[in-house]
């Protein structure tokens, strides 16, 4: 239900703001603008919130990342770090390996191809986004 009310917000937000961005001088008709080939509706839902996108970067940029090291790199809580990593491990995206340094438990995080392949798909449908707008 959130997501009928949001897509309706969405779309009021653009139909009012379009008379703004592309009004045409008064007696002069309108031109159409193609619509462009891609939505952001179409966004992988999972990659696009913050803190997972966040995540699924870092170890994008690096090999492996221990708990403490993700959690210091994103200046994230605790729980908040374990909830979406949780998720992004669930999905496939992400691979946990947790282990002991001496008594230390010691969680360690790398991408998996999986995630690699989405982040990537994700990354192509941004770009396809920002290249529509601007040329709209």
């Amino acid at each position: 239900m959130a997501d009928k009310s949001n897509a309706a917000r969405i779309e009021r937000d653009e139909k009012s703001s379009a008379g703004r961005r592309g009004a045409a001088p008064a007696g002069k008709p309108r031109t159409a603008v193609a619509a462009p080939e891609v939505s952001a509706t179409q966004l992988d839902r999972l990659i696009h919130e913050r803190t997972r996108l966040a995540i699924v970067s870092a170890l994008a940029a690096n090999a492996t990342l221990t708990f403490t090291e993700l959690r210091e790199l994103l200046r994230a809580s605790d729980g908040n770090l374990s909830v979406h990593a949780r998720k992004l491990e669930d999905a496939g995206y992400i691979a946990c390996t947790k282990s002991f340094a001496g008594r230390m438990p010691r969680t360690e995080y790398r991408l998996t191809a999986s995630g690699r392949r989405s982040l990537e798909k994700y990354l192509d449908h941004m770009e396809a986004l920002i290249h529509a707008a601007r040329e709209a």
